[in-house]
């Protein structure tokens, strides 16, 4: 039997008067699955922690943290990067430049001019990976740069049957850590623009090779909802339904396996922040079979429903 997650990054919205992404995208495919499967509202963020893919992917793959993760050994890990002996990395962003990469850019080469004794790499939007010997260089302060808190570094609890496919960022960076196998497929960006066919043929891939946990990451909600672009939020989760949950559908049934999809967190379109409340979950097996009229996998749909804490589906 093998399991099948699919992580819809940010996708999950506070519920209020209007309706929320979930609820305004197109989903046929979702919508029959929820029909007959199971609906939960997880809790992936643990109070205390900051809302984000650093806090909740870990409590998604199986590991509950109980301190803000360390971002920046998270986006190296899933970049290859190994600093030397005495060195450490920072994640640092360029404020409000979330959906301004020129800026972080512009910041990036001006460190590296007045920092040549560290390693720069622009990593996506206003993001930005620094490493090379403490302290944090003083330009990274001049340059406008944010520096995030060192912080928990997740263990080492999967194996080799477990593969992440995603772009590289902090969710297959957490899963490298974590032990999993690692797939970034061509044309995989993170953004709305990513390609999620080739997502979805990796992740055949990976099931055909004898893969039996693969995770399936998708960072295109939450970029949307940072942008403030509820259109392309609404417009991605249509394509996800289309051309990633579609084609996993028949191999999940075929192996007689289990497939979830769900959020990790929230991201409200209306302000571009994360959001920690509890997020609607989709869990459906090849047998089920019952008929629950007008299930979707939305917010409003769970709501009355308890929150349960965030587990693994069992492979």
């Amino acid at each position: 039997m093998v399991a099948v997650l699919v992580i819809l990054d940010g996708a999950s919205e506070p519920l209020g008067p209007e309706s929320t992404s979930l609820e305004r995208a197109r989903t046929p495919v979702l919508d029959d699955l929820a029909s007959r499967g199971t609906l939960r509202r997880l809790r992936t963020i643990p109070s205390g922690l900051p809302a984000g893919s650093e806090t909740a992917i870990p409590a998604l793959l199986g590991w509950i943290p109980d301190a803000p993760a360390d971002r920046a050994s998270l986006e190296a890990a899933a970049r290859g990067i190994v600093p030397g002996a005495g060195e450490r990395a920072w994640r640092v962003d360029v404020a409000g430049a979330r959906a301004d990469e020129s800026l972080a850019r512009r910041a990036a080469d001006e460190l590296r001019a007045r920092a040549p004794r560290h390693q720069v790499r622009h990593l996506r939007g206003h993001r930005l990976l620094v490493w090379g010997r403490p302290p944090l260089p003083a330009a990274a302060r001049r340059a406008g740069l944010r520096a995030w808190p060192s912080g928990t570094v997740p263990p080492r609890v999967l194996d080799g049957s477990t593969t992440m496919v995603a772009a590289p960022g902090a969710a297959s960076g957490t899963a490298r850590l974590m032990g999993a196998r690692v797939v970034a497929p061509r044309g995989a960006t993170g953004g709305p623009d990513t390609d999620l066919g080739a997502k979805a043929s990796a992740a055949l891939a990976a099931l055909a090779a004898g893969a039996r946990w693969v995770v399936v990451h998708v960072g295109a909600p939450d970029e949307a909802a940072h942008r403030c672009d509820a259109a392309a939020k609404v417009e991605v989760l249509e394509r996800i339904d289309a051309e990633l949950i579609a084609p996993l559908v028949g191999a999940v049934e075929e192996s007689a396996g289990t497939l979830r999809v769900c959020p990790d967190h929230g991201c409200d379109p209306r302000s571009g922040e994360h959001d920690a409340s509890p997020v609607p979950c989709l869990d459906w097996t090849h047998v089920d079979a019952s008929e629950a009229a007008g299930a979707r996998l939305t917010e409003r749909a769970v709501s009355v429903l308890p929150a349960v804490d965030s587990m693994p589906v069992a492979a």
